[in-house]
């Protein structure tokens, strides 16, 4: 529940053309953050108040080869534990090794007893991240039923196939910031005019989340979102007190399947809600509405209504209208 890989195709579409920064405010599993098309000139941020994520993401960002030591990918025995290393530092199934390449050019523009020295340094320093606790919250999670780190769920899982993810998230944070705060201390931190906020909260009354969310914090949310300078989408379950409470917002309706049900075509209802009109920022992602305000997607991906634009557009029209 709340998993935006299912989702992705409408967070694109609505997302404004043009901002220079994106901050994923409730980062989760790093889906939207993951998921996104580098963007040239754009600041990319993470964040999450579950110190465990942010612990984990931290490592596999910046101490990728003592992760997956830890993990258990090394030392490694068997033959084919071998050949799945050797494919590693061959770089037939990966494209770069920033630590490798950084040891040889230590070797090319160093003096030996300099190159020796920094070469030690690097191999010994300790980059922010707790290792050991990040594998161990790694392993939970992949252990654990829909990835939700509390119940165990009963099938097998080889980490070795998530060696090459590791190494391929580790090089798309190259350049994100990981931050582990309070939305409304991140918010305050990065809000400019040409920001663009994704957030992702707790669904309301969904009991399925590590860290708390209390009712006060969804109206903490709203408030802070409201007095934003910069560019915000929000997504939520869908249900009337969500809906009225970001009245002031466009709101946008969707359904997906429901993949915590156990009943075959169970669907899932959201809603996306912006703070700006998509058709107004939004770039030519192949989608219209109509002249009545209410549309669907004309692309791929799935369907989605416009049911709800601001008050003030409302109060808007029917002057115009009179």
């Amino acid at each position: 529940m709340g998993g935006k890989g299912k989702l992705l195709w409408l967070i694109d579409r609505l997302a404004p053309a043009s901002y220079a920064r994106f901050v994923d405010v409730f980062g989760g599993s790093g889906t939207v953050t993951l998921g996104r098309p580098l963007r040239r000139g754009c600041a990319e941020v993470y964040n999450d108040f579950n110190s465990s994520l942010t612990n984990l993401f931290c490592c596999v960002k910046e101490r990728p080869m003592a992760l997956l030591r830890e993990l258990g990918f090394l030392p490694l025995n068997a033959r084919d534990d071998f050949n799945v290393l050797y494919r590693f530092f061959s770089r037939q199934e990966f494209t770069e090794d920033y630590l490798a390449e950084e040891l040889e050019l230590t070797q090319v523009f160093l003096e030996p007893p300099q190159e020796e020295m920094i070469h030690r340094l690097m191999l010994e320093r300790t980059p922010r991240g707790d290792v050991r606790r990040a594998a161990g919250y790694f392993k939970l999670v992949r252990y654990s039923f829909s990835g939700g780190a509390s119940a165990f769920a009963g099938r097998p899982c080889d980490l070795r196939r998530f060696f090459y993810l590791v190494w391929e998230c580790s090089r798309r944070l190259k350049d994100v910031v990981v931050e582990n705060k309070d939305f409304g201390e991140l918010i305050a931190q990065y809000d400019r005019a040409d920001t663009f906020f994704y957030c992702d909260p707790p669904y309301f009354n969904a009991e399925c989340y590590e860290v708390a969310f209390p009712k006060t914090d969804h109206i903490r949310l709203h408030d802070t979102l409201t007095r934003c300078k910069g560019l915000v989408m929000v997504s939520y379950n869908y249900c009337p007190f969500i809906c009225d409470l970001y009245r002031d917002f466009y709101i946008f309706h969707t359904t997906r399947p429901n993949s915590m049900s156990q009943t075959a075509g169970s669907e899932y209802e959201e809603v996306v809600m912006t703070n700006y009109d998509p058709r107004a920022l939004g770039s030519d992602r192949g989608w219209q509405l109509d002249l009545f305000q209410r549309g669907e997607d004309r692309g791929g991906g799935g369907t989605y209504q416009l049911i709800h634009e601001p008050t003030k557009i409302e109060e808007e029209h029917e002057h115009e209208e009179s």
